[in-house]
């Protein structure tokens, strides 16, 4: 049963409408990723301007949650909790926006031989994201599950992680890839790991919430 109601249970709408749009600019990310891989640049292109709606959706519906904290939900203690929440949360589609440009713009030639690769970081970035979402959805009724959850994203960004530097070196020891498409592979490698950092970065604040709403 929610915690919460009122203004309260608005902002926790308005937050699941933002978690959506950002796994959907996720999604739309993927797709562009895959087909890019595949070669289909147009494609690639297409859901480049998908990440970018719905990275802007995903603003202005922050930018809501902000307003709507600051017109009276929650004890104002509590408000600069949900904001900095939200902004973290933003920055998730951040990272993938930036991630999708550094590839589209930089057209780096395909290591073919590493494509399963590359879309084992992506799918593995992803994936940290979706446990963020149960951790940020569990605040509203189990603050303990919340805590729990938040550490198994914790978990899934480390594999994350793992999966990146296994990646970057595969690259690295390509005979293949040329010096130039090594470089970009690795910035763009990065970034697609800042998606899962990005996650971590939310969850330390849904840990900090939920231990502060458990006392």
């Amino acid at each position: 049963m929610p915690i919460f109601g009122g203004k309260e249970s608005s902002v926790f709408e308005a937050i699941d409408e933002h978690l959506e749009v950002v796994s959907e600019s996720l999604v739309a990310f993927r797709e562009l990723v895959d087909a890019y891989l595949n070669g289909d640049f147009d494609r690639a292109r297409a859901f480049e301007r998908e990440v970018d709606q719905l990275e802007s959706k995903a603003d202005t519906l922050r930018r809501g949650i902000e307003t709507m904290l600051y017109e009276g939900a929650f004890l104002p203690a509590n408000r600069g909790d949900y904001v900095r929440l939200s902004e973290l949360i933003d920055q998730v589609a951040d990272a993938a926006e930036s991630a999708a440009h550094t590839l589209i713009l930089a057209k780096p030639k395909v290591p073919k031989e590493l494509r399963a690769e590359i879309m084992r970081l992506v799918e593995s970035a992803v994936e940290t994201y979706g446990v963020l979402v149960q951790a940020v959805n569990a605040m509203n009724s189990d603050v303990d599950r919340a805590i729990e959850l938040a550490k198994a994203v914790e978990d899934a960004e480390e594999i994350a992680d793992e999966v990146e530097y296994d990646v970057k070196g595969k690259v690295f020891e390509s005979e293949t890839v040329t010096t130039y498409a090594k470089l970009v592979w690795n910035q763009i490698l990065t970034k697609i790991g800042d998606i899962a950092d990005r996650a971590e970065d939310a969850s330390d604040q849904v840990m900090l919430m939920a231990i502060k709403r458990r006392g």
